[in-house]
């Protein structure tokens, strides 16, 4: 299977649990079944097309000319390119879902303590139905590295025969730009208004939402269930705020080393060799200098945790 040949840290002995577990073919097995239907029944209803265009990626700078982001120079100058229409999931992936895809493919039991993946101890990679848990099914899932991020759009595209993918950086940025508008916040109202949740201690998680948006401290890990905000004028939640996303760009300071049609950095960048572009710093509570703007953006090593996703589908005219 694709999704299995892409993983390039797949050892014999998980290939061998993971015969067993298709060849058991258990009752387990069977509400794995029903409940990948629904994760690819919900995948299909939240799929938005954007329409291609032309636009300035990168900061465009405000009406007065001043940088949207100055504590960064990794977005300047923009450059003028062109994408294809294409469409994007409304919101991030949720535990729920990621942990469908885990189960199914065999690698849920990989992120466990007991299985030496120490960062569990602070965010465990599962999925469970207690609203108050930073892990209930319906809130955003941070994937435990790059490669599963991209290997749940890739378990997409093999169940569906549909081109999923992570979005480029041109995607994503001109998606949550409301196709390229020089808007500093994915909102509603293209302002930032912030929760307040997160910020009294202990937290509540009856607090009602407030706001449109969770720019939260980097400390917690605790989030809101994916569109508990208003969306973006295309329909799109959680672009500003709840967790950081990763695209399928190798990172590079600016944008020279990209093609000015459909752009996507294919390869990695020598003083950047291990670390992909990842948006949405407010993900990461970062509001300071602009980092919260929808401009703002940076390098991820491959291997880092707590970063969320979603998935494009990588053709040209609308699915739904």
């Amino acid at each position: 299977m694709l999704i299995k040949q892409r993983l390039d840290k797949i050892t014999i002995g998980a290939a061998i649990v993971l015969l067993a577990f298709v060849i058991g073919c258990s009752s387990s097995q069977e509400s794995s079944d029903i409940d990948i239907e629904e994760v690819l029944s919900d995948t299909n209803r939240n799929l938005v097309f954007v329409q291609g265009g032309e636009f300035w990626l990168g900061d465009v700078g405000n009406e007065s000319g001043a940088p949207f982001t100055p504590m960064l120079e990794n977005n300047r100058p923009p450059k003028l390119v062109r994408i294809e229409g294409f469409s994007i999931l409304r919101k991030e992936v949720t535990w729920g879902e990621f942990l469908s895809f885990l189960q199914d493919v065999g690698r849920a039991d990989y992120y466990t303590i007991e299985n030496g993946f120490r960062r569990a101890v602070r965010l465990p990679i599962t999925a469970d139905n207690d609203p108050a848990s930073p892990n209930y099914k319906d809130k955003p899932a941070r994937s435990p590295n790059f490669q599963e991020a991209e290997n749940y759009c890739l378990w997409l595209a093999e169940q569906t025969g549909r081109p999923y993918a992570l979005p480029s950086e041109a995607q994503w940025e001109y998606a949550a730009r409301n196709r390229g508008q020089s808007i500093p916040f994915a909102t509603d109202n293209g302002e930032l208004e912030l929760d307040t949740y997160l910020q009294r201690s202990p937290i509540d998680p009856t607090q009602p939402v407030s706001g449109n948006a969770l720019v939260h401290s980097s400390n917690q890990v605790e989030r809101r269930p994916v569109g508990s905000y208003p969306p973006n004028p295309l329909g799109l939640y959680d672009m500003t705020g709840n967790v950081a996303e990763w695209t399928r760009d190798w990172f590079y300071p600016g944008f020279g080393h990209i093609s000015s049609v459909n752009p996507v950095a294919e390869r990695p960048y020598s003083s950047h060799p291990t670390e992909r572009a990842v948006r949405d710093l407010a993900g990461h509570g970062d509001h300071t200098g602009g980092l919260a703007t929808v401009y703002a953006r940076f390098g991820r090593d491959m291997d880092s945790p707590y970063q969320g996703f979603r998935c494009v589908v990588n053709h040209p005219e609308p699915i739904n």
